[in-house]
């Protein structure tokens, strides 16, 4: 077996647990290689480019926070990946640096059991083809630099469900609805629903509300303004700036991420934890 290892190389802590699991696989001649930047920064040039590394290994390694885990994610495909938390939140991080060499040896030994998490397949039409982008969280269309408040026409299964002024618009995952759309009011989804949630980021009617659908529904979004440029992003990476008019298709992709899971970890607890969620606050009384 060879794994890939990904690396927040602005995090020390990181590089140093990296070094660390160099030296570990090294004495134990296990195959492994580095992304290219995360080796330039270790000094190896055992190295590939990322979008190389799901064709020569068989698991992932993302040292980092969320976001390193949202990156390694994208090229991963299907591939089994550990996510060790050296970030601050670590909400989708399954793994501890303590608890990282555990979860190796599962995979190694084929004891590991994983955590399936649906993504986004968001697509527009160019030339006689669709551009494609994933989203493990969520796909937001905003209204950018923008002077005026847009209006974005959402549609499901090409019926009008609505269209509305707003600042931007949230589609998220059941995985992605404890990150931006929670932000924005949207609700939390247990990670295992079968379920989208639409999410409208500071509408100006008191009567646009989150809306969750279900994942077999396909999702049109168009941006009405009279000129204007509007960003796509995945999973808070800038994708293209969208035309006013230029129709945006959300849909469930056919590629699941396939998160290694820790048994020891239960989700109502890392939401109390790490969110503090249904915490009492002391008013002093």
């Amino acid at each position: 077996m060879k794994f890939a290892i990904i690396v927040n190389v602005s995090r020390e802590t990181a590089l140093d647990l990296a070094r660390k699991l160099a030296l570990w696989f090294n004495e134990r001649d296990i195959e492994y290689i580095f992304e290219t930047q995360s080796a330039e920064k270790l000094d190896t040039e055992n190295s590939l480019p990322v979008e190389e590394l799901s064709r020569h290994c068989d698991a992932f390694i993302s040292l980092g926070g969320d976001g390193t885990l949202l990156f390694t994610s994208h090229y991963a495909i299907t591939k089994p990946v550990i996510g060790v938390n050296v970030g601050y939140l670590g909400f989708l991080t399954e793994f501890t640096q303590a608890e990282m060499f555990g979860a190796i040896e599962k995979v190694l030994n084929g004891t590991y059991s994983i955590h399936n998490r649906l993504q986004l397949e968001a697509s527009l039409p160019v030339n006689n083809d669709r551009q494609r982008f994933k989203a493990l969280n969520d796909v937001v269309i905003e209204k950018g630099t923008y002077p005026r408040i847009p209006t974005f026409v959402i549609k499901l299964d090409g019926e009008l469900l609505s269209s509305y002024r707003a600042d931007g618009i949230i589609i998220a995952t059941s995985t992605g609805s404890t990150a931006y759309s929670m932000s924005a009011g949207g609700p939390i989804i247990a990670p295992k629903s079968s379920v989208f949630v639409i999410t409208p980021i500071c509408p100006h009617m008191l009567t646009v509300r989150p809306i969750v659908i279900s994942d077999d529904k396909v999702i049109e979004i168009s941006v009405d303004a009279p000129d204007g440029e509007f960003p796509l992003n995945c999973d808070g990476h800038f994708r293209k700036f969208l035309a006013p008019h230029e129709i945006v298709t959300v849909k469930k992709s056919a590629e699941v991420i396939n998160l290694v899971a820790n048994e020891s970890r239960n989700y109502c607890e890392v939401l109390r934890t790490k969110l503090l969620w249904g915490r009492e606050h002391n008013f002093g009384i």
